[in-house]
């Protein structure tokens, strides 16, 4: 049993940060946060998500990217099993294999239109005070 399958799960059947946190559990957490801290692996998921699988071939066409970035890219993904590879004749096709990174970014994406909404407000409400004056 790994330290992270030790949570309970609730009713809506998503699995919590197990309680007490050891460093083994934090230092999985933040590998897998780290695996994410990349424009390019973003928009690796993005594409994946649109499309469903890709080869590495059609990665690189679509994102403008270097084949050799996007292999790097794909394997750190792979590496934390995010993404998923299957072989087909001679060549690897990727999807994504953990569909709660997805529910991640749309969580972050949220947060982030909400901020800029609230800055946009803020900045709307100083320019009428300041043409007020």
């Amino acid at each position: 049993m790994t330290e992270l399958s030790r949570t309970e799960i609730p009713a809506s059947g998503a699995v919590g940060m197990p309680r007490p946190l050891t460093e083994a559990a934090a230092e999985r957490i933040a590998r897998r946060f780290a695996a994410l801290a990349d424009p390019l692996r973003i928009r690796i998921l993005d594409t994946l998500r649109e499309r469903g699988e890709c080869s590495v071939g059609e990665l690189v066409e679509l994102l403008g990217a270097r084949q050799q970035n996007v292999s790097k890219h794909l394997g750190i993904l792979l590496q934390q099993g995010i993404v998923a590879r299957r072989k087909e004749r001679t060549r690897a096709l990727y999807r994504i294999a953990d569909d709660t990174v997805l529910q991640l970014c749309e969580l972050v994406c949220g947060s982030i239109e909400r901020e800029l909404a609230e800055l946009a407000r803020l900045v709307g409400t100083d320019n009428r005070a300041v043409q007020q004056r």
